[in-house]
């Protein structure tokens, strides 16, 4: 997968990635590619609140939306 990212500062500028290891932030594809493959979505889907939980998971973003 490629490393370079024309757009990397711009996204790591809106990233709210907690996991201060993350080798994927600012390079969103992979960031999502990786993501998806572990039945989870991106930290930037859910509030700064709910992404430092780490419950990424689909089943969390349906309960975050089913109260609107």
């Amino acid at each position: 997968m490629p490393t370079d990212c024309p757009n990397e500062k711009t996204n790591l500028a809106r990233c709210n990635c907690s996991y201060e290891p993350c080798s994927r932030k600012g390079r969103c594809c992979e960031c999502i590619h990786y993501h998806l493959q572990h039945n989870e979505l991106p930290a930037c889907c859910f509030p700064d609140s709910i992404e430092r939980s780490y419950d990424r998971s689909f089943r969390r973003f349906v309960q975050l939306h089913s109260r609107d």
